[in-house]
């Protein structure tokens, strides 16, 4: 499944993550991981929101690394309003982010043109003592370009 991701054949890992639940193979977190990041390259934003609901479903934790490849699912997709419902999400569940969760939802304000929302989540920042970075930075001022 990560192969396909990193070929960006989305399509061939979401295959092959059907044909492992058809099999009876139990999917775990890092299964979900590696197709939500697949879908991403692809920028395959909605699929990536259905699989995070798919994990609920099934009882599968999310985490951290969970939750970024969703928002990076966004990000590449343009499309930034998904992340704000992400980060609620793991507010509501306990979820810490990290400054990859902070950079792909302001990167992902910045393709969505929401400059706004995208300095607002820079400084929410400080309210979470998430540091920031390089990336954070040139993102948040991508953002107001």
């Amino acid at each position: 499944v990560s192969a396909c991701g990193k070929g960006k054949a989305w399509w061939a890992a979401l295959q092959l993550f059907r044909e492992m639940a058809h099999n009876g193979i139990v999917r775990n977190n890092f299964t979900y991981v590696a197709v939500i990041s697949a879908c991403g390259q692809g920028k395959m934003w909605q699929q990536a929101l259905q699989l995070l609901r798919e994990m609920t479903d099934s009882l599968v934790e999310k985490d951290t690394v969970t939750y970024n490849a969703v928002a990076t699912a966004c990000e590449k997709g343009g499309e930034w309003w998904p992340t704000l419902q992400l980060l609620r999400e793991m507010a509501n569940s306990s979820v810490k982010c990290d400054t990859i969760t902070y950079s792909a939802m302001i990167s992902a304000c910045n393709a969505g043109e929401s400059w706004q929302q995208a300095v607002h989540l820079f400084r929410a920042m400080d309210d979470g003592f998430v540091e920031r970075n390089a990336i954070t930075y040139n993102a948040a001022i991508s953002a107001c370009e």
